[in-house]
């Protein structure tokens, strides 16, 4: 059994001097909405009208008029004071009156100072409708869907009164409390039902919106709105608590062995990402070398090239000034053997003059060292002057020879 108990409801007969103490603080441990006031009017006001009537009938009949005359006004005075007085209504702010005539109810009064003139007008009830009231009610033996009754299963909710004629005329406060209670019951009981065991404690903290909806359509007849519930505790049977309580190691230790395991897990996880980091910084060194590396090589190649583009240009440069060298040459050259064509052309009369005069000069020189001609005449036909002939030839000649020898040359013999 839980040790708290169904919060209780109920009304209560007051002076106007508690009305405030009643509905803010409760009586002996119980909520108190509806305060029946009671009535403080009397009739001691026409006592003192009558006594007015009968002095002022003094004054009529007798000769002493002046003061019983006095006496009745007087008494008229102090009967409308005190009905005056009586006749004030004050309802405090946050509440509601509700008035009847003749036991009937024919309205409301709202906060603030009233007048009740007669005396079969009066308040029958003060409802506090500002307030939100809480409601406890603790469920005991409240089966599971397995059929397993949970120890208690406390509800928690808060009520306020929206129609006070409707809660005064329908069902009054005693027996809300009644009704109140049956119907969280009954709730709380359908609820359980669809809850396994041992997700019980799942009920702690949970959605219980369904649950209001269905106690705002069971009390709205009576002029009761619930503006907020929940289920604050939930008690499962002793022996499957220690049951639970073995579940519960079991997932302690295994929380612990997830979260050693989350812990080992994520320091590897650390190495790894230092290691990969360690590695990223080597490669981005590494890349930076090479890119250093690379733009050297970018350098020197430009650098290469450019000489070779130098080199290439110089000997380009060098073999045409040697082209145009040569070529001018050849120009020059062929312009002079243009010329020298020319000149040639021109002195040709010239030329074969003096051609043909070292002609004659050669010949001349020629013919003064050419030998002489020897004619040796022999008449063919003979024999014997031929054998003669030659013979005298054959002496002649050596002397010839002789002769001839100064000039370098034998005079040849022709037959």
């Amino acid at each position: 059994m839980s040790g708290r108990e169904f919060s209780k409801i109920k009304e209560s007969l007051a002076s106007w001097s508690d009305i405030r103490q009643l509905l803010r603080g409760g009586e002996q441990g119980q909520l108190v909405p509806v305060v029946i006031p009671k009535d403080r009017r009397g009739f001691a006001w026409m006592t003192l009208v009558f006594l007015a009537v009968y002095f002022a009938g003094m004054a009529v009949v007798t000769d002493l008029k002046a003061l019983p005359a006095l006496a009745a006004v007087l008494l008229i005075l102090i009967a409308a004071v005190l009905m005056w007085r009586k006749a004030i209504i004050e309802i405090e702010e946050g509440t509601t009156g509700v008035r009847s005539r003749w036991g009937a109810i024919t309205g409301t009064l709202p906060p603030g100072r009233h007048y009740l003139w007669l005396p079969w007008d009066r308040v029958d009830a003060v409802v506090d409708t500002s307030t939100e009231i809480p409601y406890s009610a603790p469920i005991v033996a409240c089966p599971t869907a397995e059929n397993v009754p949970l120890k208690s299963i406390e509800f928690f909710l808060k009520f306020r009164i929206v129609d006070p004629v409707a809660f005064v005329r329908t069902i009054g406060a005693g027996n809300f409390d009644l009704v109140l209670a049956s119907a969280v019951q009954d709730a709380i009981r359908q609820r359980s039902r669809r809850v396994h065991t041992e997700h019980a404690y799942d009920l702690r903290g949970s959605d219980v919106g369904d649950m209001q909806d269905a106690l705002n359509r069971q009390l709205g007849r009576y002029g009761v709105r619930v503006t907020g519930s929940n289920i604050p505790d939930v008690q499962l049977p002793d022996q499957y608590q220690q049951h639970l309580a073995t579940r519960e190691k079991v997932a302690k230790e295994l929380s612990a062995y997830e979260r050693e395991w989350e812990l080992t897990r994520k320091r590897r996880i650390d190495t790894l990402l230092m290691e990969i980091e360690r590695s990223k910084k080597t490669r981005d060194a590494r890349v930076v070398e090479v890119k250093a590396a690379h733009n050297t090589a970018r350098k020197d190649v430009a650098r290469m090239l450019e000489e070779q583009e130098t080199e290439a240009q110089r000997v380009r440069w060098e073999i045409e000034a040697r082209g145009r060298a040569e070529l001018t040459a050849a120009e020059n050259e062929a312009k002079a053997l243009r010329r020298l064509a020319e000149s040639y052309r021109d002195n040709r009369a010239v030329l074969q003059y003096e051609l043909a005069r070292r002609r004659l000069d050669v010949g001349a020189k020629l013919a003064e060292s050419a030998p002489q001609p020897l004619v040796v005449r022999t008449q063919q036909g003979s024999g014997d002057s031929s054998a003669l002939s030659t013979m005298l030839l054959a002496q002649f000649l050596p002397r010839l020879s002789g002769q001839a020898s100064p000039n370098g040359s034998a005079p040849p013999a022709q037959r």
